[in-house]
């Protein structure tokens, strides 16, 4: 299921003396499997672009088409589309509410209409899948878990409603190292087992060049770049003027003296031996 945005603006308070633009002319395309990053500096328009692809916001003009469904016509059923589109929100362990882990990871399978037993079964699926054991958690609270679990349970909660489409807004913000990466993992898991199409802001370079097959970068609400990661992180002095920097990885391979462009920590060591003939 491709999604194609094209010409997409939008302006908050339009008319207003505080108007403001925050997308314009926003145009790509992401092919269904694909992992979409997407970076940019605060206030480039990366979380209002995600709430329009999840149709929470209407643009003032361009289009949205999902499959074979524009959704910024009238008419259109957002309903439908956020059975096919998930969005989890930065911080979205803030979120959890239920007494329980099974009751808060069944809660969308359930207004989807499934039975209770559906439900629970959806719950079950989606917290193995984030790595956790079901079992174990699954009539605890989730106010009780550690910050890294919550936020799996928070995910849990959205792929359990199995989405064609998962975005991602700032999943690994505010975590501790050994948490990143164990987030970072589960939504290579995700990937792997659904091959869903998976689309995800985030301010860490490093991960959007280990996981993206493509990169969108924003700038002032615009589209400035669209490519592969290595096309993207090929463009340094393109980056450093919108404010934006390489993989540290990248950066550090760049400093020893080597001219080609590594995006992972395995092309890093290979490089290296190259370098020193070893």
């Amino acid at each position: 299921m491709p999604i194609k945005v094209t010409d997409l603006t939008y302006v908050y308070d339009e008319g207003m003396p505080t108007e403001q633009v925050a997308l314009q002319n926003v145009s790509f395309q992401v092919e269904d499997g694909e992992v979409l990053g997407i970076i940019g500096h605060t206030g480039s328009g990366k979380s209002t672009l995600l709430q329009h692809l999840d149709g929470l916001l209407r643009p003032n003009s361009g289009t949205i088409e999902i499959g074979d469904t524009d959704i910024t016509k009238h008419g259109v059923s957002m309903v439908d589309i956020r059975k096919k589109v998930g969005l989890v929100f930065q911080y979205p362990e803030y979120q959890l509410f239920e007494e329980t882990v099974e009751k808060d990871v069944a809660y969308g399978p359930k207004n989807l209409g499934l039975s209770e037993e559906e439900a629970a079964e959806r719950a079950r699926e989606a917290v193995t899948l984030v790595g956790l054991d079901f079992e174990k958690i699954r009539d605890r609270s989730p106010f009780e878990l550690s910050g890294g679990q919550k936020r799996a349970v928070a995910i849990a909660g959205v792929i359990a409603m199995k989405p064609q489409v998962l975005i991602l807004d700032e999943p690994t913000a505010g975590l501790d190292p050994r948490t990143h990466d164990d987030i970072l993992n589960i939504i290579r898991t995700i990937h792997q087992r659904t091959g869903n199409m998976i689309i995800l802001v985030s301010h860490n370079m490093g991960d959007i060049a280990s996981i993206a097959d493509k990169v969108l970068v924003m700038d002032t609400g615009r589209s400035v770049a669209y490519g592969t990661p290595l096309e993207i992180f090929s463009r340094e002095e393109d980056l450093k003027e919108i404010g934006l920097d390489l993989p540290p990885v990248t950066r550090f391979c760049k400093k020893l003296g080597i001219e080609e462009t590594v995006l992972t920590l395995d092309e890093a060591v290979e490089k290296i031996k190259e370098f020193i003939g070893a």
